[in-house]
């Protein structure tokens, strides 16, 4: 038996806000996070941070000291979520589990810890090191603050991981092996090592105006600006919800999972096709019925090309009528937190009926020509939204939410 799932509660740590809603509002409004590092010593000087994020509102100061950074937005947007959703004290532990992805773990304090280690030897490792940086470490903190004693692990396909997370737990739900899933991604990459690991790349932006840094579909974009954040969804099996009066924010539909085999950063645009063909398989719906799209669109060269001719192969003339943005222009690019970000704010368009803008698209590539929403959110009735992830290693991630109830 297939099981429906929904979404009942949403809980968010990003550069647009730390709750849902003010986190929606700056993104319809086109607000652009993005800003200097002053105290970063890099060739790149922008990023996209989180700004008001308060650990201590969830946990403890000793839990706070034993947690990177990452591990403390996956817990406090887990969180979030878990109280938004009414599911404390209405499901048994046993039902509930986690699946928490990201792409690099606990980065802040393996600067930290290595620049100690570099300074005084290795004996100045500290104790949780390992603890601290290891990338399960935020599902496993995140089942601890919930008591969710059900499944639990971590997805790291990079840029791909929260949005492989919520997917593997839909299906979890779908296939009858939980009544609940707390799904989603965490990241807290900004420090120097990361910085200039991105840059060595050659993946970065590097504009030094952060008002203009991020443009993803123009044809003057030349990389990504990192940014950071969590973002987790409470999945939950439709008769469960409605059994206990839950609210119902979407129903998640479908899921498409491939690789390239290609290439370990560039994209070969026909994994994205066959991921997104899957995902409208699986959901019963065709590519005309959807009507957004939140597209991976990270303003590097090749992904925002590759993106937009996979959307052309997938939608055939209706590419030309779905509305598609890129939020990276506004909050960055998180990696593995980001599709975590980036879910919610395709099921608040669904709700809200507003689609967020493209920021600073003023000069729009000729191979990238759909409708971005470039600069300005515009209103639209969105019955069924798409959220695109495509991440290094030729992962690539595709979620397809529906209104709930059409």
């Amino acid at each position: 038996m297939n099981h429906r799932v929904v979404i009942t509660g949403m809980g968010i740590v990003s550069p647009l806000g730390s709750n849902v809603d003010d986190a929606y509002a700056n993104a319809i409004a086109g607000f652009n996070a993005i800003e200097v590092l002053e105290e970063m010593e890099t060739a790149v000087k922008v990023g996209a941070r989180v700004r008001d994020f308060d650990a201590l509102k969830y946990q403890t100061k000793m839990e706070v000291r034993r947690q990177d950074l990452f591990s403390q937005y996956a817990v406090y947007a887990s969180k979030e979520a878990f109280i938004d959703s009414g599911l404390e004290g209405n499901i048994d532990p046993v039902d509930l589990g986690v699946i928490m992805g990201t792409g690099m773990g606990g980065m802040q304090t393996f600067a930290r810890d290595l620049n100690r280690a570099f300074e005084g030897g290795y004996a100045k490792i500290p104790p949780m090191f390992i603890p601290m940086i290891i990338p399960n470490m935020a599902a496993g903190n995140v089942a601890i603050a919930l008591n969710a004693k059900g499944h639990c692990s971590c997805v790291t396909t990079a840029c791909s991981a929260a949005t492989n997370s919520i997917g593997d737990a839909f299906r979890m739900i779908k296939y009858g092996d939980a009544k609940a899933m707390v799904a989603g991604g965490t990241e807290a990459g900004l420090n120097p090592y990361t910085l200039a690991g991105f840059n060595a790349l050659t993946a970065l932006s590097k504009t030094e105006d952060p008002n203009t840094a991020s443009r993803p579909f123009d044809e003057t974009r030349n990389g990504f600006v990192l940014g950071e954040g969590a973002g987790a969804l409470i999945l939950e099996e439709l008769d469960h919800a409605l059994a206990r009066g839950a609210h119902i924010y979407a129903e998640l539909v479908g899921y498409g999972s491939t690789c390239d085999a290609h290439h370990i950063t560039a994209p070969s645009g026909e994994g994205a096709v066959r991921a997104m063909n899957q995902a409208l398989k699986e959901a019963k719906i065709n590519a005309a019925d959807v009507d957004y799209i939140n597209a991976h669109g990270t303003s590097t060269p090749l992904n925002d090309q590759f993106e937009t001719r996979a959307i052309k192969e997938v939608f055939g003339e209706d590419a030309y009528k779905v509305s598609i943005s890129s939020t990276k222009s506004m909050h960055g690019h998180a990696l593995g937190g980001t599709g975590g970000i980036e879910a919610i704010l395709s099921v608040k368009t669904i709700n809200e009926g507003i689609i967020p803008p493209t920021i600073n698209l003023t000069n729009p590539d000729p191979e990238c020509d759909l409708d971005y929403t470039a600069n300005v959110s515009k209103e639209r009735d969105v019955s069924i939204a798409m959220s695109n992830s495509l991440g290094f290693g030729g992962h690539n991630a595709i979620l397809v939410f529906r209104k709930y109830g059409e």
